[in-house]
């Protein structure tokens, strides 16, 4: 068995075609993202990828729609999105394929 440690990890992604990753692949990334209640995240999108996101703890505003532990949301390329974080959250999010200079704030 190998043992990693998230934080020793960039912004909680742990797979992807990143460094450090604990399995390098271009196919996708996983990250657990965890975010502060109030946390200024900027407007952003993706230019290829798909995002696919639960949400395991927490509770926060994407446009009109609230998202509360459970839910489970995805993000095309091109949809423009500033989550607003009404509590801490944590998020796990899978980003097909992995192309870690897509993200693009706006």
């Amino acid at each position: 068995m190998k043992q990693y440690k998230l934080a020793d990890f960039t912004k909680g992604w742990f797979i992807g075609s990143f460094q450090p990753a604990i399995f390098h692949t271009n196919a996708f990334e996983i990250a657990i993202k965890h975010h502060q209640a109030g946390e200024n995240y900027p407007a952003h999108k993706q230019r290829i990828a798909t995002e696919y996101n639960v949400m395991i703890e927490g509770k926060m505003r994407i446009g009109q729609e609230i998202l509360v532990k459970g839910d489970i949301f995805v993000i095309a390329p091109e949809e423009v999105v500033k989550p607003k974080f009404t509590t801490d959250c944590v998020v796990v999010c899978i980003k097909i394929p992995s192309m870690p200079t897509d993200k693009v704030e706006v």
